[in-house]
């Protein structure tokens, strides 16, 4: 079993998918950008910082702790979860008719290691409708995702081309996740940690 410290129910939904028992634990830290970071250092920094507090919440946990940070990123801007209308508008914008990355880093801590993984791709919009816009925004879907949509939601029918990892985009990249749960000693035949 796994500990997830997060409340995606995209990442709960992959961990399923690829039979890997979890249990939500919940862990809160600052997730603000620091001065000059650049976007590969701030998804990284972001699931490492959740795994060391996950662990200093629990203390001794007997089970691997699993953290995730996604940002999707545009001109070396990282667009968050949109704040309002006017800036889930401007994100819209920015994405429109255009190629961005998304950026998915992986944390695992498991006894006294802490192993970070993060996977880039890229996603191409076609031009988005205004239409569009404001009727993805009413759907309150954008709300609460990184760039303010989701890959597998309403947006998808925009979607023109992906490079790289869809369960990255969603969220938790399986490909990386898979490589750390090895390196810390996962079993797959028997689905268990030796």
């Amino acid at each position: 079993m796994i500990l997830l410290a997060s409340k995606s129910p995209r990442r709960q939904e992959l961990l399923r998918q690829i039979g890997i028992d979890y249990q939500v634990i919940n862990t809160d830290i600052d997730e603000s950008v620091l001065p000059n970071e650049n976007p590969h250092d701030y998804v990284a920094r972001m699931a490492h910082s959740k795994a060391i507090a996950a662990k200093l919440l629990l203390g001794n946990a007997q089970h691997p702790i699993l953290t995730a940070d996604t940002s999707v990123i545009k001109n070396d801007v990282i667009l968050g979860k949109p704040e309002d209308y006017t800036d889930f508008c401007k994100m819209m914008a920015m994405l429109s008719g255009s190629t961005h990355q998304v950026l998915s880093a992986i944390a695992i801590q498991y006894l006294d290691q802490v192993i970070v993984k993060t996977s880039v791709s890229s996603v191409t919009f076609s031009q988005l409708p205004k239409t569009f816009i404001e009727a993805y925004w009413a759907t309150h879907e954008p709300c609460d995702k990184a760039g303010g949509y989701a890959i597998q939601g309403l947006m998808a029918r925009y979607i023109q081309k992906i490079e790289g990892s869809y369960s990255g985009i969603m969220g938790l990249p399986l490909f990386e996740l898979s490589e750390a749960l090895h390196e810390i000693g996962y079993n797959e035949s028997s689905l268990t940690f030796s």
